[in-house]
C-alpha cells in the first residue's frame, strides 16, 4: 500500500525515505534541433501546503503535498540522489513521464514505468525518443498543451506526482553486502573506486525542446522492492501570482536569457554511462506535440551551442549532440 506521507523538505529537498529530490530551474532549450543538458540555475523554493490552510485552495489542502512557483512556459528538471537503491515513479499529472501510460500505484517493468536510482541522477522531461527526451515546460492547464491533456484528453490533475519505493529488507542487506565486497576487491587491487553514477493559475507540464539524456532500463528484479513501504507525494506548481497569494512571498525572477547565457559560453552537459542501457522511447510520449506546435508560437532563431563548452559527465558519449532542424 502507498503511503501518503508529509513531506519532508531540507534545504528546497525533498525526502520520501531514502530518495531526495529538487526541482531545478534551467534554461528552456529551442524546440528545433537536439541540445546538450542545460544547467541547473538554483532549486525551485518548496512549500508545504498544509502550512497554509488559510490561503491554499482547498482542492490543494485536501491533496496535500507541496508547492513551488513556476512562470509559464518557465523549464524545469528533477534531480535525484538515493542512499540505497530505490525505485522512483515520475507522473506529469496523471500520466507517467517514463511509459506514457496511465499514473498507477506499483510498479512495471514491461514497459517500465520508474526510473532507477542511483543510476539515474536527474530527468530534464519526458521519455519521447531514442537517447533524447523533451524537456519539462509549464504551462497553463486548460491550455490544451499539457502532456497530461494530450494524452488523456483531460487536464484535471497537473502538477508532478512521486512515488519511491524503497528494497526490501532482504533485497537491502544483500547490497549492503555487495558494496561491501566492492571495498574490500578495490582495496586489495589498489585501485581508486569512483562515486556511482549518480487559464486557470494552476500549472501543468508540456513538451519543450529535445535534449540528450537517456533513461536507464532497471536490471533489478521488481520482487526486490518494498511496494507496502512505498511513499508518495504530489508537487503542485504555482504560477507567480498564486505563490504570492498563497505564501505571501515574491517569487523568484525568471531565468537568464538561453542566447545571453551561451553567448557568454557558460557550460552546458553531457551525461553518459556505458554501463547502462536505455529505455525505448515511449510510443505514446513520442506523438505528444510541443507547447510551441500546440499553442502555435513562433520562435526565433537560436545561437548555436559552441561544442567546446559542452562538458561530459560520466565519461565519453557514444555520438555528438548538434543543433540541426528535425
Amino acid at each position: 500500500m502507498t503511503q501518503s506521507t508529509p513531506a519532508k523538505i531540507v534545504s528546497d529537498e525533498l525526502g520520501l525515505g531514502p530518495v531526495m529530490v529538487n526541482f531545478q530551474r534551467t534554461l528552456r532549450i529551442p524546440e528545433t534541433g537536439l541540445h546538450p543538458l542545460p544547467p541547473g540555475l538554483g532549486r525551485f523554493p518548496l512549500r508545504r501546503v498544509a502550512d497554509y490552510p488559510d490561503t491554499a485552495p482547498a482542492e490543494w489542502l485536501s491533496r496535500g503535498g507541496v508547492m513551488l512557483p513556476i512562470y509559464q512556459r518557465e523549464a524545469m528538471w528533477l534531480s535525484f540522489s538515493a542512499s540505497e537503491p530505490a525505485a522512483l515513479q515520475i507522473g506529469v499529472g496523471k500520466v507517467c513521464a517514463v511509459s506514457g501510460l496511465p499514473w498507477i500505484e506499483h510498479l512495471v517493468g514491461d514497459p517500465q514505468n520508474y526510473v532507477a536510482l542511483p543510476d539515474q541522477p536527474w530527468l530534464d522531461g519526458i521519455n519521447s525518443g531514442d537517447g533524447f527526451i523533451r524537456q519539462f515546460v509549464a504551462v497553463p492547464l486548460g491550455s490544451g498543451a499539457t502532456v497530461e491533456g494530450q494524452v488523456t484528453g483531460e487536464e484535471t490533475h497537473g502538477g508532478v506526482q512521486l512515488r519511491a519505493v524503497a528494497l526490501t529488507e532482504q533485497a537491502l542487506a544483500a547490497w549492503h553486502a555487495a558494496q561491501a565486497q566492492q571495498e574490500l576487491c578495490c582495496e586489495d587491487m589498489n585501485v581508486a573506486c569512483g562515486p556511482p553514477a549518480t487559464g486557470s493559475a494552476d500549472m501543468g507540464l508540456g513538451a519543450g525542446g529535445r535534449m540528450r539524456q537517456e533513461v536507464y532500463v532497471d536490471d533489478r528484479p521488481l520482487a526486490d522492492y518494498d511496494e507496502n513501504g512505498a511513499l508518495r507525494v504530489f508537487v503542485h506548481l504555482c504560477s507567480a501570482a498564486q505563490w504570492a497569494a498563497i505564501t505571501g512571498e515574491v517569487p523568484p525572477p525568471t531565468p537568464v536569457d538561453r542566447d545571453a547565457y551561451v553567448d557568454a559560453g557558460l557550460p552546458w552537459f553531457d551525461y553518459y554511462d556505458a554501463d547502462a542501457r536505455d529505455l525505448a522511447a515511449s510510443k505514446i510520449l513520442a506523438n505528444v506535440k510541443s507547447v510551441a506546435k500546440k499553442l502555435g508560437n513562433e520562435e526565433d532563431p537560436f545561437l548555436p551551442v559552441d561544442p567546446k563548452t559542452v562538458v561530459t559527465i560520466g565519461g565519453a558519449s557514444h555520438d555528438m549532440v548538434t543543433d540541426g532542424e528535425w
